[in-house]
């Protein structure tokens, strides 16, 4: 078993290049600009910026508490004047927090867990799982169901994960051209 903790603490933060070591974590829920933003949540608010989302005063329901995925973009959505809930695989009642989300942002590793039901209309819902099922790959969200009450939704495949390998690129440039990692 490797001990994850362990392994980032050998890792220089200017090297991390996927912005996970803890002084880059502890940079950003700290309002510090880290060395690298983690490049899942970092390609979110990439993704959100190109459909001119506006997220001054918004509410976002963050489902999922991972150290890769949910606490950060909880961080980088309250960065940038979001209200922001987040809500996990033990919350009661989700539907409660996510009908009132402007933004919902899906990484609990359930198949098909968000449905149109527990939305308001209009609301921009991000799916970040990645479930593999006998008819392939499907995400957090039930596509099908919801694509017709969101206002915009990411697909899986397709949607966000591209954008996280397009972080990760950004990111290796950035420790290439500012700190010579």
């Amino acid at each position: 078993h490797i001990n994850q903790n362990k392994v980032f603490s050998i890792i220089s933060p200017k090297k991390d290049v996927d912005g996970l070591t803890e002084v880059n974590m502890g940079k950003l829920i700290s309002g510090i600009e880290p060395y690298h933003y983690p490049c899942t949540p970092a390609g979110i608010i990439q993704l959100l910026s190109s459909i001119e989302f506006q997220f001054s005063g918004k509410n976002a329901v963050v489902i999922g508490r991972s150290n890769i995925v949910g606490k950060p973009i909880a961080q980088m959505l309250m960065k940038l004047d979001m209200t922001v809930t987040v809500c996990h695989s033990k919350t009661k009642n989700i539907e409660n927090f996510t009908k009132l989300a402007d933004l919902v942002v899906v990484a609990i590793g359930k198949e098909k867990y968000l449905k149109s039901d527990m939305l308001k209309n209009g609301s921009v819902v991000i799916d970040v799982g990645i479930n593999r099922t006998e008819k392939g790959l499907v995400g957090d969200v039930d596509f099908d169901d919801v694509k017709n009450v969101a206002g915009f939704i990411t697909p899986v495949p397709g949607g966000v994960g591209p954008m996280t390998i397009a972080m990760l690129m950004r990111n290796c440039l950035n420790a290439a051209l500012k700190y010579r990692a």
